[in-house]
């Protein structure tokens, strides 16, 4: 081919690649109709913590107009894991919002940085141009394929832990209504009908030994619950993302040549002129 061909098609062809990338690809990478899939999945694990953050919420007050102090501390415990699903919603959020920005960073920032300076480098010929466009591209890459893995691999866990899940709403909102204000003002006054005092206290009694192993396996299965919610919502995103990172890593840091080697006057010489 003739050189001066082969040097403009060097020139050009990355400014295409450029163009394609911020005009076509971009369009696709970073609209929600892409990447539906994974918005639809941040919108039911955002739902379902809110259903643990209102039943968690619920079982805390109802607990609370239990007569004496005996579960107080079991309440105030359900009460602060509120602010704990708070985090786990903020990090959903996070991911939700970086699925379109991430796509729009690669493939508008990114890759057209790298594609221009293969085209640079087309005619100024450094080794160091090179790398680091292909360092530029494995990194778009890494970004734009981040959050949707990291997703991917909350789904599989979250598949397997759905059930208990859904258990614990379940159960804190028939506890809610079991011991809501209505019945206990109801259980109180047939107590006081049955026995007076004694038979109020008696009552009392009653109520709490009955309700409190039921309330404390609801706090238990509560924990559980937010326990998977932090691994699947805050600790997976972030070794995926450390994941990718290394393996990008070790590709930025490789010393493999994308370019093909050529014989000059009997040695091998590297296509940016380069001797072996």
């Amino acid at each position: 081919m003739n050189p001066k061909l082969a040097t403009f098609l060097k020139a050009v062809v990355p400014i295409l690649v450029a163009l394609a990338s911020i005009f076509v690809i971009a369009g696709y990478a970073a609209s929600p109709e892409f990447h539906a899939a994974t918005i639809a999945s941040l919108d039911e694990k955002t739902g379902t913590v809110l259903e643990l953050t209102a039943a968690s919420t619920a079982a805390s007050a109802a607990i609370t107009l239990l007569p004496g102090d005996t579960a107080t501390p079991i309440a105030d415990k359900l009460a602060e894991l509120s602010s704990y699903f708070l985090i786990v919603i903020s990090a959903i959020y996070l991911e939700k919002y970086l699925t379109t920005i991430t796509g729009y960073a690669a493939f508008v920032i990114l890759i057209p940085a790298a594609c221009l300076l293969l085209s640079v480098n087309a005619f100024a010929r450094r080794h160091q141009l090179r790398r680091i466009a292909w360092k530029l591209i494995v990194f778009a890459l890494a970004v734009a394929l981040v959050i949707p893995a990291s997703v991917r691999v909350s789904d599989i866990i979250d598949e397997t832990y759905a059930s208990s899940i859904h258990s614990t709403i379940n159960a804190a909102i028939q506890t809610t209504e079991e011991i809501s204000e209505e019945e206990a003002a109801e259980e109180i006054q047939e107590a006081e009908t049955a026995g007076g005092l004694k038979g109020f206290f008696t009552g009392v009694k009653d109520t709490v030994s009955n309700t409190g192993d039921h309330i404390k396996r609801i706090l238990n299965n509560f924990i559980n619950a937010l326990a998977v919610m932090l691994v699947t919502s805050c600790l997976i995103p972030i070794l995926v993302m450390v994941f990718f990172v290394w393996i990008a890593k070790i590709l930025m840091n490789s010393e493999v040549d994308f370019l093909p080697r050529r014989r000059e006057s009997g040695r091998e010489e590297m296509a940016d002129g380069s001797k072996a």
